[in-house]
């Protein structure tokens, strides 16, 4: 059984629909990155499998219980960072964390507190309305992990920091997964997610359009060749075979290549090839390929 699992999840806000027939399945021990702009339903999804708005139509379900009906069950093994984080203002960071683990009823001790805060840069006996943004996302970072909870939830994790502290909590993120912990990642930051996900499922209008292990995708998509010919080859050359043409510079010409690569290197060597480049492509490269064609979703 999945970790965490919605089948025909939908949910509207009157006339508008956040998620449409959502099918999402992430597994035990990885790191499942939820990718898509602002606006394709991220959030909405974290919503309603932390139970704080209810779907229209279809379910959710994490640790094999529904979202909906076990709530308070599930919350005490998960730790979440909301994308839009409320904090008392008047209250020191530090008696904030006896509070969520007085209610969570955990255990974690003050040790592991100050080993995130200092890890994280983060000062807890100041009152948390002194924070910048920055630091009242290291006390949400700092909540979520402290307990060492069986699933992370984290909504934009990285918002609001600077680099250095950007790549420590992608650091935690893989010492969770390491721990045999599950991690949601949901982010439109395509770097971090590339770094650190093991599969990723891109939603785009509310339903997923593709779910695929992090490095099949990068390796099935497309590629992407810089070549310098003897005799440049005529607009178009290619086209036929499902390449298409990206630039042309003086002898030097760049295709993205989509299917039929030996047939086009077949052609290509008619042109007299002086000199290849095969320039790797990125998840945002294709991640804007799904985002920029018309395609069929498929889901994993």
């Amino acid at each position: 059984m999945a970790l965490i699992q919605t089948e025909d999840l939908s949910v509207y806000y009157g006339r508008q629909r956040g998620v449409h027939g959502l099918n999402l399945s992430v597994e035990a021990s990885e790191v499942y990155g939820f990718l898509g702009p602002n606006g394709a339903g991220k959030t909405t999804t974290l919503r309603v499998l932390m139970d704080i708005i209810r779907p229209t139509a279809g379910r959710a379900s994490i640790f094999g219980l529904d979202c909906q009906r076990e709530g308070v069950r599930i919350r005490q093994r998960i730790g979440y960072l909301p994308g839009e984080l409320a904090l008392f203002p008047n209250l020191r960071a530090e008696t904030y964390f006896q509070m969520v683990n007085t209610i969570r009823g955990d255990p974690t001790s003050q040790g592991r507190v100050r080993t995130l805060c200092d890890r994280l840069g983060l000062d807890p006996t100041r009152p948390m309305g002194t924070y910048s943004h920055g630091n009242k996302q290291k006390v949400g970072l700092v909540a979520a992990f402290m307990g060492q909870p069986d699933l992370l939830i984290l909504d934009e994790p990285t918002t609001s920091l600077d680099p250095l502290v950007q790549q420590t909590v992608l650091e935690l993120v893989r010492e969770a997964r390491d721990d045999g912990r599950t991690v949601f990642f949901s982010s439109h930051v395509l770097s971090e997610v590339q770094a650190v996900c093991d599969r990723v499922g891109i939603i785009r209008a509310g339903q997923i359009i593709v779910t695929e292990r992090v490095k099949d995708l990068l390796q099935r998509q497309f590629h992407r060749l810089r070549l310098r010919f003897a005799n440049m080859p005529p607009a178009g050359a290619f086209e036929s075979l499902g390449a298409q043409e990206l630039q042309r510079t003086g002898d030097t010409l760049t295709i993205e290549i989509h299917e039929n690569l030996n047939q086009v290197l077949a052609l290509a060597v008619h042109y007299g090839i002086l000199d290849l480049e095969d320039q790797p492509t990125t998840l945002e490269d294709t991640f804007l390929a799904y985002y920029g064609e018309n395609k069929a979703g498929r889901h994993a």
